[in-house]
């Protein structure tokens, strides 16, 4: 997997956001770690789908199935 991870403050917490290179190009991933699910959350306008219960954008899977074969 080449990609190259950023840190981004958005309402006082800290977002890890990963830009995909290679087979993975076009992907960008953010994702924040929460003290609890129930804990309060703003989305930053950037931030647009959900993911975290879709098993394709986990690394593994990623090194498997690149996003580039998604459309196909």
């Amino acid at each position: 997997i080449e990609k190259t991870r950023y840190e981004i403050e958005h309402d006082h917490k800290v977002w890890e956001v990963d830009v995909f290179y290679g087979p993975n190009s076009g992907l960008i991933v953010a994702e924040i770690e929460l003290k609890s699910e129930n804990e309060q959350l703003t989305l930053p306008d950037w931030a647009a789908t959900e993911v975290t219960d879709d098993v394709r954008y986990y690394n593994s899977n990623l090194s498997t199935n690149p996003y580039c074969n998604w459309g196909k």
